[in-house]
């Protein structure tokens, strides 16, 4: 009966070790939500990094991104967010956003630097 009992659990946590390697890679290759973002009459795809994850990753890894797409980061404050291209193959260009919807800054990213872009004045990309 014991020996039943430890087969089971073992099977059990054979099942949940693998269900979670499964998981993991799944997890991570779901992109974040995608929205149209208007400028002007200029329509951009954006991805929405809003949690602290998607955003802290951002764009690192790719190496493409089709025309007219881009990613949204979302912070719940207004502050003086900073970005770098870490990882981040593609150049890109970052428009800071106010709270009242309008770029307060913009500048152009070089790939795999470390240089800090921070917005001149206090702003941020405040959507919510």
């Amino acid at each position: 009966m014991e020996k039943e009992r430890r087969r089971l659990r073992r099977r059990i946590e054979g099942t949940l070790f693998i269900l979670l390697l499964l998981w993991i890679p799944i997890t991570h290759s779901q992109s974040p939500p995608r929205l149209p973002l208007y400028i002007h009459d200029k329509e951009i795809r954006v991805e929405v990094a809003q949690t602290p994850g998607e955003r802290s990753y951002g764009l690192m890894g790719r190496k493409h991104l089709g025309k007219d797409e881009g990613m949204l980061f979302i912070f719940e404050t207004e502050d003086y967010h900073g970005f770098w291209m870490k990882d981040t193959f593609l150049p890109l260009s970052i428009a800071f956003i106010g709270k009242d919807g309008r770029i307060v800054w913009i500048a152009d990213m070089k790939p795999l630097t470390l240089d800090s872009h921070v917005p001149l004045g206090r702003s941020s990309m405040l959507w919510k």
